[in-house]
């Protein structure tokens, strides 16, 4: 979609570059002063067309326009065409400015001009992420082009200059599209075969969705996560210790359950599912403790937490759990601060205290 919008936005620059277009074709024909004329001419005649078709005059071909008089003008004056090379690079220059302060400021101008005038187009938070990627690859793209005119115009030939600040363009704009189109194909290839999360607001309410490794990519996409904590008879409550090679704090004491909400799946289900998965727990009855938002380097989570009371025996799945036992509260509480527990679970242990009654 991205690039579509791009594509789109690119439709309505294109026309402002056909003066200088029409000037390299004319000046080859019959010379600078011809196709000088010729290229201003064309360019009149955009302005009236545009004007009578949406009763507006185009800036950018407005603009091109100008340029190509005042460089062209000073180029015959001074008998030396470099400053009329040179407006191609100038205009990208421009363009590169534009692109520069859209990709690494908080205005991003290219967004603001597409919500003015493409507005039948709406960009979520994850597609206009999607664009700053794509400005800022646009960004070096221009930059390194408008250098290569630059060059062009001073040490190089006239017939160089002329491909390079004309048909080069498209060219390679055409392959950085092509790349683009095939890089996103592998990247949605590979994202299909990935579990699917969905996006929450602070309320739980599903907004959106997106794959596993997005979710873990950095805080920000707040997703929905249970954890069932096992208490026996006696008070102690049943522990899991994280495998090692887990993404998230591995190798730590954890919740007896716990993990993601699939996309399409209940917290009912999602309990169920996970409680079975990792310590092989059926028919028990969830009572629900708190919910609340939990922030970490990887992500953003909305935790929902309940209780069972289950005596165990438990069967372990060895690629989720490492290890589990039942913890006394006295072992818990001196084991807090240690780097033993996952942080997510001592906020946890503090709410259970302080919520629900720990049978003795």
């Amino acid at each position: 979609m991205v690039n579509n919008q791009y594509l789109s936005f690119l439709k309505k620059l294109l026309p402002g570059l056909l003066p200088i277009i029409i000037f390299i074709l004319a000046d080859e024909i019959w010379g600078t002063k011809i196709g000088l004329v010729v290229a201003i001419a064309s360019g009149v005649i955009e302005l009236a067309i545009t004007y009578f078709r949406e009763k507006r005059f185009d800036r950018f071909i407005l603009f091109d326009t100008a340029l190509l008089v005042i460089m062209g003008g000073i180029s015959i004056l001074l008998d030396n065409d470099i400053f009329f090379k040179l407006k191609p690079a100038f205009i990208n220059l421009i363009f590169c400015l534009v692109l520069g302060l859209s990709a690494f400021s908080e205005k991003n101008l290219l967004l603001l001009y597409s919500q003015r005038y493409f507005k039948d187009i709406t960009l979520g938070p994850e597609q206009q992420q999607a664009m700053q990627k794509m400005i800022r690859l646009m960004f070096w793209f221009m930059s390194v082009y408008t250098l290569l005119v630059v060059y062009s115009a001073i040490y190089m030939s006239k017939e160089a200059w002329a491909f390079i600040s004309g048909g080069l363009f498209y060219i390679l704009f055409g392959v950085l599209i092509v790349w683009q189109f095939i890089s996103n194909r592998i990247k949605n290839n590979k994202l299909s075969t990935e579990e699917w999360l969905p996006l929450v607001d602070e309320d739980g309410k599903i907004i959106g969705k997106a794959p596993r490794s997005a979710v873990h990519a950095g805080p920000g996409k707040l997703h929905p996560v249970i954890h069932l904590h096992v208490i026996n008879h006696k008070g102690e409550i049943f522990l899991q210790k994280r495998a090692a090679d887990k993404l998230v704090q591995p190798g730590k004491w954890d919740t007896a359950v716990g993990g993601h909400i699939s996309f399409g799946e209940t917290i009912e289900q999602s309990l169920e599912r996970e409680a079975f998965e990792e310590i092989g727990l059926r028919d028990f009855k969830a009572q629900p403790v708190a919910h609340y938002r939990w922030e970490t380097e990887i992500e953003s989570e909305l935790s929902f937490s309940f209780y069972t009371i289950n005596d165990g025996p438990f069967n372990f799945n060895p690629d989720e759990v490492e290890d589990g036992r039942f913890w006394t509260l006295r072992e818990i509480e001196s084991s807090l601060g240690k780097n033993i527990f996952t942080q997510n679970f001592e906020k946890e242990f503090g709410i259970l205290k302080s919520t629900i009654f720990l049978p003795k």
